[in-house]
């Protein structure tokens, strides 16, 4: 199905019913035109019309809200004109208590009584049995996304508009904004032999894409086509427009996901999860800070010497309250984005590689290779094991990244 044969509902009426911004937040909020209006918002604002006489289904999870911060499924449960029978939950739950790599299972959600389905770590044929023995006829996807390839929730996307082709269900995605931006494409495309839950398919590492474009470019490109795929895009959002400029409030999509400066750097230290250093879970500032028990001042020394651009490193120390050097106090750096139009996630990210092994005789890659599932292929952590700097390492991946970046073109739908 290409994207010209899917439903967008574009221009229909008004709709239904703050954001936290710290030190990675510090150029100036760029501001809409009209305030965005997310696809739930146009959805209400239309009377559920394309929800009309069909079993709903949803997918989503504490993001899922209005803009006052009402659940859309309390929102739709009480609604006579839609017809909610059931909820999905994504890694962390629908209601978010679990932490990474966990989800809450099934049960039956206590505040309006639907059952609850666990989809974290199912796909395929028994993901198409769950939505068929929910017996819903329509699932609807709506879920904050931060615009990393590694990020679960877009492979959550994949898995079931997949399942919902196979139990013959429809799919309506309803649109939010990537809160980094969706300026452009970044970073290494997988490797398809890498293939993960952290990856299904060869799409940048940081995609610069809206989950309705994804959803799109997912069934055209790789789906073939068989989905029944209905967005539900916003209005009022630009390309270039950071979160704190849509006016909507920021539920953290995941335990270690506070604000919107976590998704701002995510894209590059996330990369810090394959390596035995601490990304800084376990402490409120997961992603900015990150260090290891023998680390000092001369990791942000060597970092601030690159002078990458839009960011600048602060020797810091800090004891992690779980995870990786739990209750252990461990040297390291905080970032602090300064300029967030010239700052480049992956490329820092890589940058901090390369200067951490530098500086620190103890660094070391976890054994299982997990960055080579993050990075999705095997180059990054090789070419950096050789000595190559920064620079090279990134010049790598610019022919795999200009090839996707012409195939994501065809799915944009704001400009």
């Amino acid at each position: 199905m290409s994207l010209s044969r899917r439903v967008l509902l574009a221009g229909t009426g008004a709709a239904a019913a703050g954001t936290a911004a710290g030190p990675a937040a510090a150029s100036p909020a760029r501001h809409s035109p009209a305030r965005p209006r997310t696809g739930f918002e146009r959805l209400a604002a239309d009377g559920y019309r394309t929800l009309a006489g069909q079993r709903v289904g949803v997918v989503t999870n504490p993001t899922g809200v209005t803009r006052d911060v009402r659940h859309i499924v309390d929102v739709l449960h009480a609604d006579p004109r839609v017809r909610l029978t059931a909820v999905f939950g994504p890694e962390h739950g629908f209601r978010g208590t679990a932490q990474a790599g966990g989800s809450e299972g099934r049960y039956d959600d206590p505040a309006t009584g639907l059952p609850v389905y666990d989809t974290y770590g199912v796909s395929g044929q028994p993901l198409a049995d769950v939505f068929t023995a929910a017996g819903v006829d329509t699932v609807v996807f709506d879920i904050q996304d931060v615009g990393a390839r590694f990020y679960t929730y877009i492979w959550t996307l994949y898995d079931c508009m997949a399942a919902a082709a196979l139990a013959g269900k429809r799919f309506v995605v309803l649109d939010r904004p990537n809160p980094v931006t969706g300026r452009a494409a970044s970073g290494p495309v997988l490797d398809k032999a890498f293939a993960t839950f952290v990856g299904r398919e060869p799409i940048a590492q940081a995609h610069g894409m809206t989950v309705a474009e994804l959803a799109g470019l997912f069934d055209a490109e790789f789906l073939g086509g068989r989905v029944r795929v209905e967005a539900v895009r916003m209005t009022g959002w630009r390309r270039e427009d950071f979160f704190d400029s849509t006016g909507l409030p920021w539920v953290p999509p995941s335990p270690n996901m506070p604000t919107p400066d976590t998704a701002l750097v995510y894209a590059g230290t996330c990369l810090f999860e394959g390596t035995n250093l601490s990304e800084g879970r376990g402490t409120t500032r997961p992603f900015e800070l990150l260090g290891a028990e023998g680390i000092d001042a001369r990791w942000s020394a060597a970092a601030n010497a690159l002078e990458l651009p839009g960011v600048r490193f602060r020797e810091a120390y800090f004891a992690p309250a779980f995870s990786k050097f739990q209750g252990r106090t461990v040297g390291g750096v905080q970032l602090h984005v300064h300029d967030r139009e010239s700052y480049d996630p992956v490329r820092t990210g890589v940058a901090l590689l390369v200067t951490a092994k530098k500086v620190w005789s103890g660094f070391a890659w976890r054994p299982d290779h997990w960055i080579d599932k993050l990075t999705g292929s095997a180059a990054v952590r090789t070419m950096i094991d050789a000595g190559a700097g920064p620079d090279e390492v990134v010049g790598a991946w610019r022919e795999g990244l200009r090839a996707f970046r012409t195939v994501r073109e065809r799915y944009l739908l704001y400009r």
